[in-house]
């Protein structure tokens, strides 16, 4: 097993694609700490480990709290003896547009995504760099991060704010053999089940049949299971020369994306005031800007039809 005598916490993975990170990598020989807010759900996950044959623990905390990020830590080296691996999955959805988002809307997804991805990673690395065996950091961001997204003011800060953390992580843990990347993954979840445009896939998951080639292929849209196998490869020691960088995975498809550069460059000498800018705009910048949010192909009409809807 490609991960035996590993060690590894994911918060947030009492279900969902949080569970399936945890399934994958105790299948492949790492002991998991699960983490979930809820304790029953926590322990059905430990279970759901054991049964398939892994080794388990639980911790029913919220994500955030450095109290909680010591809880996880402490726990994988009094449960395993170790800690090797951390993938910070735990998050919370608040969706509403920009003039009807309260405070309260807005620091609770960033305080569970962004701030808990700061302090469970600042307490595993901290482990890590004093047991000096390196380790690998996995973030968990989103195409929301990405692209953005209507409504998700607060969702698209986070995980905006992840990827950029995780290329400073990159830079700062190199000299301790410490891999920090962030994972984008496009699967189907609670969310997605409610968006029409995904109901043939949803379906097809529903009734454990494979999804159409069109949502696994043509949109890189799949199951849990699909992006566990990538969380598990930057996990392991074939991994270890991958480090600063944002993968997106979903269904057949993989990508590296690209980090945020300049799509055009020009220079004017003395600058560009605004006169300048007015008379200069239209022929030499307009054409270079950039689209936002993320754009699907039509739905093919096979998919339209209501019997494609999830029962």
């Amino acid at each position: 097993m490609s991960l035996a005598g590993k060690v590894a916490i994911v918060t947030g993975s009492g279900r969902g694609l949080g569970l399936a990170y945890a399934r994958e990598l105790a299948r492949q020989g790492a002991s998991v700490v699960v983490n979930d807010v809820d304790a029953q759900t926590a322990t059905d996950a430990v279970k759901t480990i054991e049964e398939l044959g892994g080794r388990a623990v639980a911790v029913a905390a919220p994500v955030g709290p450095t109290e909680t990020a010591k809880e996880l830590v402490q726990t994988a080296v009094d449960s395993f003896g170790r800690l090797d691996i951390l993938v910070t999955n735990a998050g919370v959805l608040r969706d509403t547009v920009l003039w009807k988002m309260t405070d309260d809307d807005f620091d609770t997804v960033i305080n569970v995504h962004l701030r808990g991805t700061f302090t469970t990673v600042r307490e595993a690395v901290l482990h890590m760099r004093a047991a000096g065996e390196g380790g690998r950091i996995i973030c968990i961001g989103s195409p929301t991060g990405q692209r953005g997204n209507f409504g998700q003011t607060n969702y698209s800060a986070a995980k905006a704010g992840i990827v950029g953390m995780v290329r400073t992580w990159a830079l700062e843990l190199k000299r301790a053999g410490i891999t920090a990347n962030a994972v984008i993954p496009v699967a189907a979840t609670a969310m997605t089940a409610t968006v029409p445009y995904f109901a043939a896939a949803m379906a097809a998951e529903a009734n454990g049949e494979p999804m159409p080639p069109f949502f696994r292929h043509d949109l890189g849209f799949g199951t849990s299971d699909d992006v566990a196998g990538l969380i598990a490869f930057l996990g392991s020691d074939a991994a270890a020369t991958v480090t600063g960088q944002a993968i997106g995975v979903g269904g057949d498809r993989l990508q590296i994306w690209t980090h945020p550069e300049a799509a055009l460059t020009a220079y004017r000498e003395g600058g560009w005031s605004y006169q300048a800018l007015v008379e200069a705009w239209p022929a030499q910048f307009a054409g270079a800007l950039q689209s936002v949010g993320e754009s699907f192909p039509e739905l093919p009409e096979e998919f339209r039809s209501a019997d494609a809807r999830p029962a």
